[in-house]
């Protein structure tokens, strides 16, 4: 498996000047070095009961196996931080329960993911598909979130992954986490009220995050502060809701802060970087990261949403380093 190549660049713990955050990678990488499968619910249906089980049982340890690369890929190339595919273990929340039997019988593998992730030093999290939605004004639809939500809590109690971590400090946050979105605007009762009664399981492991369009950086936080969910501060997408010009804006710094306040170890809080593809505040992200706030150089761990997935990673960490005159 291919390493980043990063020219010329000290040991990070030479640099005195600053100190480098946890940069994440985003699912796969941008060449096929990490991929994961997947299966249509319609193709699904199509299967015999058999059928269901052997697709599914062979998918699932394909999958299993490319999760191993991914740990193998940040272990050589020095990441600390992934975030796994909402779609590792396709199918698993269905009625019919064949996946979730499948992980099940799969749990001594699996357990395997979170004694090596945690060997390791890598913190691993997840982002739930768009179609977790608590804020509906559709019982249904918060139901099926609910039930989306559970299923992927119970994938990471069975890959050994911690709900929370303590720190020196003894406190505690939530480290395999679970990142939403508010989902529906204007719902931000509804959205409190959902959360305040979710099952210790769900809630141990969640975050929310501020979007571009539906609720912006305050109203995620207080939502936040009323139920006690950690919130994931996103730069550029409080840029896009409030039509800024700049990451540096001061009241980028300021939801930085109030963010990391709701994490109760303030070590663990994570923070998401993108840049737009075509003008500052463009929604669609580009390939490199080439802007970041200059209170991110206080963020101990950042997910880079780039196309280019490990190249951004090596371009930031190369301009992380130029920009604090450590080379």
């Amino acid at each position: 498996m291919t390493v980043i190549e990063f020219q010329n660049l000290p040991n990070p713990q030479q640099c005195q000047k600053t100190t480098l955050p946890n940069l994440g990678l985003v699912c796969i990488t941008s060449d096929k070095q990490v991929r994961f499968r997947t299966m249509t619910r319609t193709r699904y249906l199509k299967l015999s009961h058999s059928e269901r089980e052997s697709a599914l049982s062979e998918l699932y340890q394909h999958n299993l196996q490319r999760l191993h690369d991914a740990l193998s890929f940040c272990q050589q190339n020095q990441i600390q931080l992934y975030r796994m595919s909402s779609n590792l273990f396709p199918l698993s929340d269905l009625e019919d329960e064949i996946g979730a039997n499948i992980l099940e019988a799969m749990s001594a593998d699996l357990a395997t993911i979170g004694q090596r992730a945690n060997a390791l030093s890598i913190r691993m999290v997840l982002h739930p598909d768009q179609f977790v939605v608590l804020s509906s004004d559709s019982s249904s639809v918060v139901q099926a979130s609910i039930n989306n939500l559970a299923g992927h809590s119970r994938t990471l109690d069975l890959l050994g992954l911690p709900r929370r971590r303590e720190a020196a400090c003894r406190q505690t946050s939530p480290w395999s986490l679970m990142n939403i979105h508010g989902g529906k605007s204007q719902r931000a009762e509804q959205l409190v009220k959902v959360i305040s009664s979710l099952p210790e399981n769900i809630k141990s492991r969640l975050t929310l995050e501020n979007d571009e369009y539906a609720y912006s950086a305050n109203e995620i936080l207080a939502v936040c502060q009323q139920t006690g969910v950690p919130m994931v501060f996103d730069a550029h997408h409080h840029i896009c809701h409030e039509n800024l010009d700049s990451y540096d804006h001061p009241s980028v710094a300021s939801m930085f802060y109030a963010a990391q306040e709701t994490w109760t170890n303030p070590d663990w809080q994570l923070v998401h970087i993108s840049n737009g593809e075509q003008a500052f505040n463009d929604r669609k992200h580009s390939d490199l990261i080439t802007d970041m706030p200059n209170v991110y150089h206080q963020a101990p761990w950042i997910e880079v949403e780039a196309k280019q997935k490990e190249k951004a990673i090596a371009y930031l960490r190369s301009w992380w380093l130029m920009k604090n005159n450590c080379i």
